[in-house]
């Protein structure tokens, strides 16, 4: 093969350590905000890459420096990163436990701490399994190639970065003014039929009680529509899963032909890594249980039981992310973790107990199909697997970034998470919902409310499809007590329209998805400046 002559960036240069300790700072607070004040959070590598080559246009040295495509490639790894860790790996998994009663001391630090060990594992995982012939490179990946796509066109000319900053000044005034500028930043770049979803149920949350006469949240729909969504989401990730698996394989090895590249894992390589991988999420399982308390909630045999089921639903759950993700541009670890807590009160488990399985279980998944979206635009960016020695650098930089964005969520989440919950009262609405089926067992009345509404959800999801969401957004939006939100969300949907049959889609793109995370940003920033970092200052 040769050695590559071609020079990789370091994570530890001083540039691309500076920009990327910002960029991370930046991603977790889109993260936290986001996944409490919406619900969902966005893949920040565009912005995280349009904000770096925004930088290298600077006219000092230092700064052009970063005008390269593999350093940006690790700032949009470590914005990702950092906005998926904060959000969904931590502060909505320790809600779980937080919300059935577990709010401090030893055991709720124990929490913290398996979830790091379940979100470490996860990367792990990607890093060691990603271009090989379960997940080649060579396949979808659509967040990878979209994000590589907008870094070539960005530095071939810098027009994008300026619409960026347009739009974070946009969305960043109108949260300032009291209007839902990260909303409306979403609208614009997010699948229009989802979006709608979630905006109907927002309405619905904020004037069910007027304009049909229920109020949805107090009959447990919010919940009911999500555990029938998350178990069709189910079914269609399997459905997915056998159609993939009737496709001629096109595996690659010794064989293979000079048209289609082979992967840089081989198969036995990969089948043991998939192997290790299922013994490290147990071990990871045997520790969570452990350290919070877990093996004191029941005898030896059921938690032999838990550890056993927990690691397994961990190692499914980062199966399922990944080709999901890899075909669709999706990843159910909502629908998984759901599932997995409902089998969980099937076995007995103490409520308790299931609520810190499935916060352990939560923590696998995003990691896995977000560092595979990253690896795929490394990929692509470094010529597409041409040079496999060169690819191995990049691939090990990459991992290195989502190292760092671990720390540096691990780290502010830890400071800021008590102001989230017991400051402000916000919690993330898949929380919420996991934590309330977790109660399920011991509550009859929350059971039957579940029952009523799970086939609505599980019908709503099936029609939409996988791209679609529609079960898992409006029960998402039903959730969330924000009447602005739901407002802002169908005039935005209703403009975007009108201004797409105006103007066409194809001159409104860069528009609307550059424009959109920019505003999505600077929301984010005005609103943690405003109000997180305010109420953080008063405890």
């Amino acid at each position: 093969m040769g050695e590559t002559t071609e020079y990789h960036p370091k994570l530890y240069e001083p540039v691309v350590m500076i920009i990327g300790l910002a960029l991370a700072i930046f991603g977790v607070i889109i993260g936290m905000e986001l996944i409490c004040r919406v619900g969902i959070n966005p893949n920040t590598s565009i912005i995280g890459a349009l904000i770096a080559i925004a930088f290298s246009y600077i006219p000092v040295q230092f700064a052009r420096n970063m005008r390269n495509v593999h350093r940006i490639n690790l700032m949009q790894t470590v914005i990702s990163g950092a906005t998926f860790q904060a959000g969904n790996v931590f502060l909505l998994t320790i809600a779980i436990p937080y919300l059935l009663g577990l709010t401090g001391g030893t055991y709720f630090y124990g929490v913290i701490m398996g979830v790091l060990i379940g979100g470490f594992v996860d990367i792990i995982f990607a890093y060691w399994i990603f271009d090989s012939p379960f997940y080649p490179a060579r396949n979808p990946w659509p967040i990878g190639v979209s994000t590589a796509e907008a870094i070539k066109a960005a530095l071939a000319r810098g027009k994008r970065a300026l619409l960026l900053l347009y739009g974070m000044i946009f969305g960043g005034l109108l949260t300032y003014l009291g209007y839902p500028g990260d909303v409306v930043g979403i609208t614009l770049i997010t699948q229009i039929v989802a979006i709608t979803s979630f905006g109907v149920g927002l309405i619905l949350r904020a004037y069910g009680p007027t304009l049909v006469g229920i109020d949805f949240y107090k009959i447990y729909a919010p919940q009911g529509i999500m555990v029938g969504a998350g178990i069709a989401a189910l079914i269609q990730f399997l459905l997915l899963y056998l159609k993939v698996r009737k496709k001629p394989s096109k595996e690659s090895g010794s064989g293979s032909t000079a048209s289609v590249p082979p992967t840089l894992i081989g198969a036995s390589d990969a089948a043991r890594r998939l192997f290790m991988a299922f013994i490290l999420f147990t071990a990871g399982a045997l520790v969570a249980g452990l350290i919070t308390g877990v093996s004191g909630m029941m005898n030896p045999a059921m938690f032999l039981l838990w550890v056993i089921y927990i690691g397994f639903q961990a190692w499914f759950t980062t199966l399922v992310c990944a080709i999901s993700g890899m075909y669709a541009g999706w990843f159910p670890a909502f629908a998984t973790a759901l599932a997995a807590l409902v089998i969980s009160l099937i076995f007995g488990f103490p409520p308790l107990a299931a609520g810190i399985g499935v916060a352990y279980v939560a923590s696998t998944g995003p990691g896995m199909a977000d560092l595979s979206y990253d690896l795929k635009t490394g990929w692509i960016l470094r010529g597409e697997g041409k040079d496999p020695n060169f690819e191995r650098i990049g691939r090990r930089w990459q991992f290195y970034a989502k190292i760092l964005s671990i720390a540096v969520s691990l780290i502010m989440v830890a400071i800021f998470y008590n102001t989230y919950f017991a400051g402000l009262n916000l919690y993330p609405p898949a929380s919420k919902t996991l934590a309330a089926t977790a109660k399920a067992a011991a509550d009859p009345e929350l059971a039957r409310w579940l029952l009523t509404w799970a086939p609505v959800g599980l019908i709503l999801q099936l029609i939409g499809g996988p791209q679609r969401q529609i079960g898992i957004l409006l029960a998402t939006g039903l959730m969330i007590s924000n009447p602005p939100a739901g407002i802002a969300v169908l005039v935005t949907v209703a403009a975007r329209l009108a201004l797409v049959k105006a103007l066409g889609a194809e001159r409104l793109r860069d528009l609307f998805y550059v424009g959109g995370a920019g505003a999505v940003g600077g929301s984010a920033i005005v609103s943690f400046v405003v109000y997180t970092l305010r109420a953080f200052l008063r405890i």
